[in-house]
């Protein structure tokens, strides 16, 4: 299973309006600075979590269908499933009929549950799932996960003369996984 995205996200979770007041700035000399560690707290987040915080486009490679009708995605929540294509051993196409399959997008996996599934003949990645995910506008994001990214952005700026932007995030502020702690998945 490979997930790659397609289409990056539809803006970030955090205005630089709102994570400027956090950190109690007047002046725009670090504007295009707080911008990227916006988008370095969303990534982190996105990463610690499993969840696409803002709209944005995945697809997802399987060799073959799993051994159940089920197949589990691994980024939620899962707005629409856009496609889903089956290769045979000489690399021809199939595109399945989406309205067979019912999607449960806010399930943590997401699950997509499949009928109709004809064979995958290509060895590797022969069958590819194109989704939307994603809570869709930073007003729908948990207020939780906006707190702890505020959080990690003040402190990423306090490390900006130590670290570079794209060396972020150095550290994690205390009360961070506290606050995305319910959002991440666990492993038994």
């Amino acid at each position: 299973m490979t997930l790659i995205l397609t289409g990056p996200a539809l803006g970030e979770p955090l205005t630089l309006a709102e994570t400027k007041g956090h950190l109690r700035l007047d002046t725009s000399a670090d504007d295009d600075l707080v911008g990227s560690l916006i988008a370095a707290a969303r990534a982190h987040c996105e990463a610690e979590t499993g969840l696409a915080l803002m709209t944005q486009s995945f697809r997802l490679f399987l060799d073959d269908w799993p051994d159940t009708p089920v197949i589990q995605i691994p980024k939620s929540p899962v707005e629409t499933i856009d496609s889903v294509t089956v290769f045979d051993s000489g690399g021809e196409s199939l595109e399945l009929d989406l309205t067979a399959m019912t999607l449960d997008g806010r399930a943590r996996p997401a699950r997509l549950l499949t009928a109709g599934r004809p064979p995958a003949a290509r060895g590797i990645n022969g069958i590819e799932i194109d989704f939307t995910a994603g809570f869709g506008t930073a007003a729908d994001i948990p207020p939780e996960l906006k707190r702890a990214m505020l959080l990690h952005v003040a402190l990423m700026y306090e490390f900006r003369g130590a670290v570079s932007p794209d060396m972020q995030p150095a550290a994690i502020p205390h009360g961070y996984r506290s606050l995305i702690g319910p959002w991440v998945r666990r492993a038994i």
